[in-house]
């Protein structure tokens, strides 16, 4: 299983990140559409290859081809939207705020699979990213929607997990290249 593997890849100085791994995805309490979705967008989102390498086959076994697509296309919309917000937001001058985005973002009207679902993925990928902006209004649409605090935190637990360990990972190939 993937997950064991990333989980021995790990140093032991990391201990904590194998735990954190198996648990968050292990045994996850999401459904296992909003899970493997939300695992394979923070996949991607984290820029890992090793992370995306092991855990994309079981995340594209355990969705439907819709919910596969969905996913790569939550992780691709917030790498775009969370730099352009959280530019928006980060700069001193609020007129930017006025201005029209001018950018395409269909796939959030019509994402093929539950609003949900699609909305979950978006925050994840926000938390990755950094964007409080779209953090902010994925978790009011998800509330609205009746999502309750704890799978929010959920979803955003797998993004923090997934990203310390590709960051984890990649630092370790680099520092066995270089020793």
């Amino acid at each position: 299983m993937a997950l064991d593997e990333l989980k021995s890849a790990l140093p032991d100085y990391a201990k904590d990140l194998k735990l954190n791994l198996g648990s968050v995805i292990g045994n996850s309490e999401l459904p296992p559409q909003q899970l493997w979705g939300t695992v394979l967008a923070c996949a991607i989102a984290s820029r890992s290859a090793r992370v995306l390498t092991e855990l994309e086959p079981e995340a594209k076994a355990n969705l439907s081809p819709e919910a596969y697509t969905a996913a790569k296309s939550a992780a691709a919309i917030m790498a775009m939207n969370n730099v352009f917000y959280r530019t928006r937001h980060l700069l001193s001058d609020p007129e930017y705020g006025n201005l029209r985005a001018g950018l395409r973002m269909n796939v959030i009207g019509n994402p093929g699979v539950e609003k949900v679902d699609f909305e979950l993925w978006s925050l994840a990928v926000s938390a990755v990213n950094g964007c409080g902006m779209c953090l902010d209004s994925h978790e009011q649409v998800l509330r609205k929607a009746g999502v309750d605090r704890e799978t929010i935190q959920e979803a955003f637990k797998i993004a923090s997990v997934l990203q310390a360990v590709g960051a984890t990972l990649d630092a370790e190939g680099v520092l066995a290249a270089n020793g």
